[in-house]
């Protein structure tokens, strides 16, 4: 199943993204400070929090659509409760703030962006991984995408940049072939192709720097969205104590 944005949509996100990053010298907001990769702890994205382990498809059978809705349901709360809530999905009662409350802007690869305040380390942590283990193919973003007012997903989901969990790499060079045009129109989505890694422009490095602390790449999901990276881990494990 591929989710189709409204072309509306896309174009108030891309001015969305255009309006939200800014180079690092035209910035007053401090970058932020290094952190040692031994502070960080390694973990996984959390099974009930991937889209695919909820996402319902055609002619699945009824219990497994049940199943899968309830773990969608399991995963609405619980971002809901550790992120904030968004309006239309869970129930106010389990967080009284919103998302965009709990946002603040940081700074990742020299860019802007702004993101919850939780997983913020997180990012700090696989910067620094980054920083550590890819040397050997330099990569410099210029632009990134973070928390969002609007949910763009269709069919009762919602996208992880409405609880400012997820980011956006250089929407315009790493390329989403199951997303709407220009993304799924790019060259590199219409040829063959032998890893999803040939669908974009930065280095399968970096996604292994991610993955290590906690994000889940969605180039792995059936959108092929090689740009986006949202944090599935447990932010209270994020650093250790």
């Amino acid at each position: 199943m591929r989710v189709r944005i409204p072309t509306v949509l896309f174009a108030a996100f891309a001015a969305f993204v255009l309006g939200l990053v800014t180079p690092l010298s035209a910035q007053t907001t401090p970058p932020v400070a290094p952190v040692a990769p031994a502070a960080c702890n390694e973990q996984t994205p959390q099974d009930f929090l991937v889209r695919g382990n909820w996402q319902v498809r055609a002619r699945m059978p009824a219990a497994d659509v049940t199943a899968r809705r309830a773990i969608h349901q399991q995963a609405i709360r619980y971002r809901t409760e550790h992120y904030g809530f968004f309006a239309g999905f869970g129930r106010r009662e389990w967080n009284e703030h919103t998302p965009m409350q709990n946002s603040a802007f940081t700074t990742f690869a020299g860019l802007r962006v702004r993101l919850n305040r939780r997983i913020i380390p997180a990012i700090a942590c696989a910067e620094a991984e980054i920083a550590r283990s890819c040397t050997a193919t330099p990569y410099h973003p210029v632009r990134l995408s973070g928390i969002r007012d609007r949910n763009t997903y269709h069919n009762g989901e919602i996208s992880n940049h409405t609880f400012g969990i997820a980011m956006d790499i250089d929407p315009n060079r790493n390329t989403c072939c199951g997303c709407v045009a220009p993304w799924n129109e790019h060259p590199l989505c219409q040829r063959d192709v032998d890893s999803i890694y040939e669908r974009m422009v930065m280095p399968e490095c970096w996604v292994h720097a991610f993955e290590k602390y906690g994000f889940y790449w969605l180039g792995h999901d059936t959108l092929q969205d090689t740009m986006h990276f949202e944090f599935l881990g447990d932010p209270d494990r994020i650093l250790a104590p």
